[in-house]
């Protein structure tokens, strides 16, 4: 198989280096954007290959570089700045083979946008928006890194960035966005985040966001109860959240539902272990769902989506979860026949675990009659602490409900 070449040309400029344009020189067949395949003919002399525009579904052009490369015939993929830095060059390596190709880089977007606002950039968290149609991975970025750079698309624009911190109360972050990096036309303008509404901006862009002020609450784990935001006393308290975070067992990639989420504690923290998951805080009242989304906001957990609705209607589009808490909600009018767990574990993936924290019986053996259906490996712990308390100038130990732990893996 012939090796495949990948040259990086200079963003906003596209210039290349004396051996890139002998190869393309050479070429049988060049394939990239139309912008780049423009600049490449433009600057190559004699140059008679066949040119593969990058539009619509790669797969097919995918192929044909296969195809060419494996027949003997010379491939050439123009890129934009680094073809290995959200660009072409992993996606050819994932189908093509590594070994089976030359890459020669050239200054990328993000070194030239750091350059020119004084960044260190090896500080920065990276976020490609391109294609998505969810912003979970920038709200991840949001919550472990203070700089992130956000490569936008013509869907997901600098306008839309600013709308999804908006919407998550993240306006700790000023926004700098920079277009035509490179170009005669280049401009940087550092932005209000309300006021790109409405804006137009060129379809080269990047976008840089930097953390003005920390959370009031750090987000970790075992925050104290009185931190959060709560109605009634409708909270995990910290001893058995802890204990059922242990159980859920979060991996850095889980999807996790939090159902009947309450103050959103166990969502909360949950979003600490599944930096790069996703986590949903399910709540049927308004005031609490409100409640959610302040502590949200205070503890900068900013992966934590607040659903608002009552199950299961309100999981049907949610993804298929790794991991699922139930707080309560077990037993009651509103959940007989075991509807709640019976949806429950119909949407869990396989090897996925779920935990449910119940302080009634009937409840704890509905759950247990439930697993022992389905025929999964399951368990229950009883959980009683007790907190010290004030009393006539000293301490006592004040006991909290005992709560009862069952956890349940899928098959």
């Amino acid at each position: 198989m012939e090796p495949v070449r990948i040259i990086g040309l200079t963003p906003g400029s596209l210039e290349m280096s004396s051996t890139a344009l002998a190869a393309l020189d050479n070429a049988d067949l060049v394939v990239g954007g139309k912008r780049l395949l423009a600049a490449g003919l433009s600057a190559s002399t004699g140059n008679k290959a066949r040119q593969l525009p990058i539009a619509g579904p790669l797969p097919p052009i995918l192929e044909t570089i296969r195809e060419t490369a494996q027949s003997g015939g010379k491939v050439v993929v123009l890129a934009d700045g680094d073809p290995l830095f959200f660009g072409i060059g992993k996606r050819l390596g994932d189908e093509l083979g590594r070994e089976n190709l030359l890459v020669e880089p050239n200054l990328s977007t993000m070194q030239l946008a750091s350059a020119r606002l004084g960044l260190p950039w090896q500080e920065m968290d990276f976020v490609s928006l391109h294609g998505r149609d969810d912003f979970s991975p920038l709200y991840a970025a949001l919550v472990r890194a203070d700089l992130v750079a956000v490569f936008t698309d013509a869907i997901n624009t600098p306008a839309e960035v600013a709308r999804a911190l908006l919407v998550r109360g993240a306006d700790c972050f000023s926004m700098t966005v920079l277009e035509d990096i490179g170009a005669p036309q280049e401009r940087i303008r550092a932005l209000a985040l309300p006021e790109t509404w409405g804006m137009d901006f060129s379809s080269l862009n990047l976008v840089i966001l930097e953390r003005q002020y920390p959370p009031e609450i750090e987000l970790t784990l075992g925050i104290p109860d009185h931190y959060y935001l709560h109605q009634k006393n409708l909270i995990t308290k910290l001893p058995v959240r802890a204990a059922g975070l242990a159980y859920l067992g979060v991996t850095p990639h889980s999807t996790v539902w939090d159902l009947g989420a309450g103050s959103g504690s166990v969502s909360i923290e949950a979003s600490h272990l599944a930096r790069r998951g996703r986590v949903f805080a399910v709540e049927r009242n308004k005031t609490r769902a409100a409640m959610i989304r302040e502590n949200i906001r205070r503890t900068g957990a900013w992966l934590v989506d607040t659903i608002l609705g009552s199950v299961p209607d309100c999981l049907v589009d949610l993804p298929d979860p790794d991991r699922i808490f139930i707080g309560g909600g077990l037993g009651g009018h509103a959940n007989q026949e075991t509807l709640l767990l019976k949806v429950a574990c119909e949407r869990l993936k396989p090897q996925g675990r779920l935990v449910a924290h119940t302080i009634l019986l009937d409840s704890l053996h509905t759950a247990k009659d439930h697993f022992q259906k389905l025929g999964w490996h399951f368990g229950v712990t009883q959980l009683q602490a007790s907190s010290t308390d004030s009393l006539a100038g000293d301490l006592r130990f004040k006991a909290q409900n005992p709560v009862f732990i069952i956890w349940a893996e899928k098959p």
